[in-house]
């Protein structure tokens, strides 16, 4: 016995956005800068109308190298993990309510991140009402 999936329809309604991505050949020295990287997630989420509550960073070292940055928001979450070896980075932004805007945060993101490629996910998270 499985679970039946829910059918979308009039008792569902959006309650989160989430944007997410993959970001290929990105600029070196942007995705290798800890301070850079928390100054673009800070930055994407005021100009995407979110509400900053904290933020936390990591750089590892090593062969693979790479940073992490993750800011609470008061919305939900901006998230950059970068890995210096295959210069690549994924950014994920997921957002509840209806002012934020995470498209807006995520093209800010590429703009400083310079990827040469991406690939782009766009999801609506949807709530179910019980009657």
């Amino acid at each position: 016995m499985g679970q039946k999936p829910i059918q979308v329809g009039k008792k569902e309604k959006v309650i989160g956005k989430h944007v997410y991505g993959n970001l290929y050949e990105c600029d070196l020295n942007a995705i290798s800068n800890e301070e850079y990287l928390k100054e673009t997630v800070i930055n994407a989420a005021k100009i995407a109308k979110m509400h900053l509550v904290d933020i936390h960073s990591w750089s590892f070292e090593g062969p693979k190298g790479g940073i992490s940055v993750i800011a609470l928001i008061s919305e939900s979450h901006i998230s950059i993990h970068s890995w210096k070896e295959y210069n690549y980075a994924s950014v994920d932004v997921y957002t509840c309510g209806y002012k934020s805007k995470p498209m807006k945060a995520f093209k800010y993101i590429l703009e400083r991140l310079k990827p040469k490629k991406y690939n782009l996910h766009k999801v609506k998270r949807l709530g179910y009402k019980l009657y």
